[in-house]
């Protein structure tokens, strides 16, 4: 932006150049759309930032997003307990709940491991899935690995999968109806239906 441009909207546009996906030119096209929206917009908008990180928190059993300590899935009583589909963000729980065909729970990793970017098991919420395993209401019997089929997904599966061998959990991995190399957030409910009907063992 040039230097005739108002701060706060330079401020501003670099925030929104922050967020995945955004480049400048789409920042600064989002700074000069709230410029010049009614200043009620803009109250709105910042309150529920504000309120989202203030009111959002990972249920302490799945690690999903809740605003409660455990969230819907996890106190659901009808849900398969005995059943854990591992996912890589809260975002993909939602891509499973449109099938309206799985019926188990869920464990959200927060990430994958990478050791190119230094992201580690101790930086995702493996030690969380192994406690739960551990000290369950429910016995587990099937985890299913639903990360992505990316060289870190792939990579990821296959290490909590040789962590849990030794508990005798039977683990499985989502068929690759799924494309090498894409998001399950892009995945239509039909083929994530499959991938998960056609899961193998690990």
């Amino acid at each position: 932006m040039s230097n005739s441009t108002a701060l706060p909207l330079v401020i501003l546009t670099e925030n929104f150049a922050k967020l995945p996906g955004i480049g400048m030119k789409t920042a600064e096209r989002l700074a000069y759309y709230v410029m010049q929206s009614p200043k009620e917009y803009a109250e709105s908008f910042a309150a529920a930032l504000i309120d989202v990180k203030n009111s959002v928190t990972e249920c302490k059993i799945c690690c999903n997003f809740s605003e409660s300590e455990i969230c819907g899935v996890c106190k659901n009583p009808k849900r398969e307990a005995s059943t854990i589909c591992v996912v890589t963000t809260p975002k993909d729980i939602e891509s499973f709940e449109r099938t309206n065909e799985y019926h188990g729970v869920y464990h959200v990793l927060h990430g994958l491991l990478s050791p190119m970017d230094n992201i580690r098991p101790d930086d995702i919420r493996i030690k969380e899935l192994l406690i739960r395993l551990q000290t369950p209401e429910t016995p587990v019997k099937e985890v299913i690995m639903a990360t992505n089929p990316t060289v870190e997904g792939e990579a990821t599966a296959m290490y909590i999968a040789r962590l849990l061998k030794p508990l005798g959990i039977k683990v499985t991995r989502i068929a690759l109806g799924i494309p090498v190399g894409s998001s399950l957030e892009y995945a239509d409910s039909v083929t994530l239906w499959r991938a998960i009907q056609n899961r193998n063992e690990l």
